[in-house]
């Protein structure tokens, strides 16, 4: 059995240890509203956005729009892997970084496969096996829609000059905070709506259907990409305020057991010490 010592520095370790995992755990709940609040405002926008654009994409006539919605025969493909910056937060990279090696060597097997990075949990990984085409971990410095509308134009201008052939995005979509749900989604070409879900409305356009959808396709790409990585970054203070509340009662069972433990080998040195005494006297007795 550890000596006593040894087990009161253990519990003092677990206590420190429980006091970072609790602020940690404050500190992601009081982000989470923040960032919850965000996404739960724009996924209707967005959701609306991306339903009218696949609609009138698949009644537009002549080549207005067509340069986003080109269905190429795929040999290079181009993945937007959205991670987070920082760790501690369980499963949440990891499951993206599955994700995104998984279509490199199933669904885009034997194609070009680069990749785009958003998080330095990605860059590290992927980049050690993998091309990257390009970096973006700095946007979660400055998250807004203009920045990130500049990475959407890149990733635009990369499709329309036949670099790429295909883009997809692997992120994780908030459901709750204990709940994240890994999406692969295509980001180009635009897939239009097929059947009666393409006509199921029917709009008056002012100036003309092609002028409208030539200036919405650029909005409603910058959005979707918008979305998911404001979807990525609520998933990400949800996962660790999860992983940071496991942690600290974790923390506070081993606590107890190291307590109880210490409690033992106190009460066994004493009882030692009260037979050593005994067995003392007895002996000056004798």
């Amino acid at each position: 059995m550890a000596n006593l010592k040894e087990i009161r520095n253990r519990i003092s370790s677990v206590k420190s240890t429980m006091q970072i995992t609790s602020a940690m755990k404050m500190v992601s709940a009081a982000k989470l509203k923040k960032a919850q609040d965000a996404i739960t405002a724009m996924r209707p926008y967005a959701d609306k956005l991306t339903e009218l654009l696949q609609s009138l994409s698949a009644s537009l006539d002549g080549d207005a729009g067509s340069k986003f919605a080109d269905n190429r025969e795929v040999n290079k493909v181009l993945v937007v892997s959205i991670t987070s910056n920082r760790g501690l937060c369980g499963a949440f990279n990891t499951n993206i970084i599955k994700q995104s090696v998984s279509l490199y060597h199933g669904k885009y097997g034997g194609k070009q496969v680069d990749f785009v990075v958003i998080g330095k949990k990605a860059n590290d990984i992927l980049s050690k096996k993998f091309a990257i085409a390009s970096n973006h971990s700095d946007i979660y410095d400055d998250l807004t829609f203009d920045n990130v509308a500049e990475i959407a134009e890149n990733l635009m201008q990369r499709f329309t000059e036949g670099e790429y052939d295909r883009i997809d995005l692997v992120y994780n979509s908030f459901k709750n905070a204990a709940t994240q749900i890994v999406k692969s989604e295509q980001f180009l070409p635009i897939v239009p709506m097929e059947g009666e879900a393409s006509n199921a409305a029917d709009y008056i356009f002012e100036p003309s259907k092609a002028e409208i959808v030539e200036q919405l396709i650029p909005k409603s790409l910058k959005t979707q990409l918008y979305k998911a990585i404001r979807d990525s970054f609520a998933s990400e203070h949800g996962a660790r305020m999860t992983a940071m509340h496991k942690a600290t009662d974790n923390a506070g069972e081993l606590k107890d057991q190291l307590t109880l433990t210490y409690n033992k080998a106190r009460q066994a040195a004493i009882t030692n010490e009260i037979l050593e005494i005994v067995g003392g006297a007895e002996a000056l007795n004798n």
